[in-house]
């Protein structure tokens, strides 16, 4: 039966749990224990598929189809453990849980409270799989002090005291601000933090304290006094320049045997940090750096591109590249030439994306691509502006566009290349979808296999004929037009295994120009980078001249 590990965060949003979840999770691993993380998160969404990027960041998607939270590209990147469904809930998820259950009458006419009903289902949820591994590390979203939170913090606590005494321990991020005019690093943000969370029966048992250089003594001793907490287990979160070091720092500030400590787990097996050490190695030692240029929409918030952002730095440490990554604005282009803004780049990444807006933007800089030999990776909606850019340039399709834009605009204005995509095969079964249905939940989510032309790029990129990706999408290019693309030069080189959906498209005549449906950089780690953002940083390094 699996320990549990919570972890709060308290004095400010935004501190780094999830980072600090999944360096302690890959700590336990290169000790030799299993683990397994999970979220939860207070707002009242049934999940973020339908947030803006810019309230939540990216949407993370796992291989059963579910939309979650970013925090979980941490967790698999620094685990290896692919995510579930069940790895990540919401308040709105719990309530329409439980109303489903009212509805039904599965509670025999009770009056429905949170507490009981709620925070049962919130400890059912915890539980499931708790026999799989040794660990279970489940991080509580927002801060304590938050009322939309207080439902998982009574959980939680409910949940310890109905588990053997030593089988679940408190973690609690904080801040220690420090105050230049003074010179004093302070703990009473802290303090109070802690407090707070006293006050609703939760005592941590570990602190993570964010600060901007090393906790002294002094202040170690009065945090570990005034918050009731061993000394060796207050430990420092110091700002780093990789993420990736994370594991590394996490293990020399003791977290790891705190934990272990804590659950009284002793003589605990020693931890190979070998690869990990490998890895802190390729990104301060670069033997060379590349320029990419990210055309996006979402440009001014980097977490919504995350997974693409670190999918590029796995890409560079398998090639020994630094990769500097520039943010352009894909609506710039709407108005100015797009050669200014790309030229001096080595690659071009298009990502993905929903609405017309900026949309002619990513055209033109899949155009540039294309006429100037860069080495491009378009990805989902990407890839099907690739198609348009082609469709309209090289194909002589004039009024080339996609039925999403007519839609958004509520009239007919372009010849839809890309096309609301209706009916797709899932395992099994058909799934039908109209436009009339919700947004929430209804695109083609998860992971679906594909099959690739022998002798193409992609194939030869991947070292196989046959793939499994993640995808996030509900329209789709259009197979009617593949004959005339074609016999311009761009190759559908990925369809579905039923040979209806274009998955992949290269054109032959391009030093390295691939556009994919899917989103590749949601299996990418940094101990295991993806084939194509891999093989995509070796074009951008060959076009820089490094090698």
């Amino acid at each position: 039966m699996a320990r549990f590990i919570f972890i709060t965060g308290g004095v400010v949003s935004s501190l780094g749990k999830g980072l600090a979840s999944a360096a302690l999770g890959a700590l336990l691993q290169a000790r030799g224990y299993s683990v397994r993380l999970r979220k939860l998160d207070p707002y009242l969404n049934v999940d973020p598929g339908t947030m803006s990027p810019f309230e939540h960041g990216e949407v993370f998607v796992t291989d059963d189809g579910a939309e979650t939270d970013l925090d979980l590209g941490h967790y698999e990147r620094f685990t290896g453990v692919p995510a579930r469904k069940t790895d990540s809930i919401s308040s709105g998820r719990i309530y329409t849980n439980v109303l489903e259950k009212e509805r039904r009458g599965d509670y025999l006419g009770k009056t429905i409270q949170v507490i009981p009903h709620v925070t049962d289902e919130i400890k059912d949820f915890i539980s499931i799989g708790e026999d799989e591994v040794d660990f279970m590390l489940c991080e509580i979203g927002g801060t304590v002090g938050d009322i939309e939170g207080l439902p998982f913090f009574e959980a939680i606590r409910q949940f310890s005291q109905d588990k053997p005494r030593g089988q679940c321990i408190f973690m609690h991020l904080t801040l220690l601000p420090y105050i230049k005019a003074s010179g004093e690093l302070k703990t009473k943000p802290t303090q109070h933090s802690v407090k707070e969370l006293r006050s609703i029966g939760l005592a941590p048992d570990i602190l993570v304290c964010r600060s901007e250089g090393p906790i002294p003594v002094k202040e170690r001793e009065k945090l570990a006094l005034f918050c009731n907490v061993r000394a060796d287990s207050v430990i420092a979160a110091q700002d780093l320049k990789s993420i990736y070091e994370a594991p590394l720092a996490y293990h020399r500030e003791g977290l790891d045997q705190a934990v272990l400590d804590a659950f009284g787990i002793a003589p605990a097996p020693r931890p190979v940090l070998d690869r990990w050490e490998d890895v802190a190695d390729r990104i301060y030692n670069p033997e060379g750096e590349v320029k990419i240029a990210i055309v996006g929409k979402y440009t001014q918030l980097e977490d919504a591109y995350k997974s693409i952002a670190e999918a590029l730095t796995h890409g560079g440490m398998a090639n020994r590249v630094k990769v500097r990554i520039e943010w352009v604005d894909a609506e710039l282009f709407d108005k100015e030439d797009a050669t200014p803004h790309l030229q001096g780049f080595h690659a071009i990444l298009v990502p993905g994306g929903f609405g017309e807006r900026g949309t002619e933007g990513k055209i033109k800089a899949a155009q540039y691509a294309r006429e100037h030999k860069v080495p491009y990776l378009g990805i989902c909606l990407g890839m099907q502006m690739a198609v348009i850019e082609a469709a309209r340039n090289v194909a002589g399709i004039a009024e080339a566009g996609s039925e999403e834009f007519d839609h958004e605009a509520g009239k007919k204005r372009f010849e839809p290349v890309v096309y609301h995509l209706k009916e797709w095969v899932q395992g099994n079964h058909k799934i039908s979808r109209s436009e009339e249905d919700d947004k929430g939940g209804t695109m083609r989510l998860g992971a679906y296999d594909a099959a690739l032309i022998e002798g193409s790029r992609v194939a030869d990129v991947y070292e196989s004929t046959e793939i499994e990706e993640r995808h996030r999408h509900r329209y789709e290019v259009d197979i009617k037009y593949r004959e005339k693309l074609e016999a311009c030069g761009l190759k559908f080189t990925g369809m579905s295994p039923d040979g209806r959906l274009p998955e992949i498209v290269e054109w032959t005549d391009h030093p390295w120009f691939i556009g994919v449906q899917f989103h590749p950089e949601l299996k990418s780690k940094p101990l295991d980078p993806h084939p194509l953002f891999k093989d995509f940083v070796r074009a951008a390094k060959e076009a820089s001249r490094l090698v």
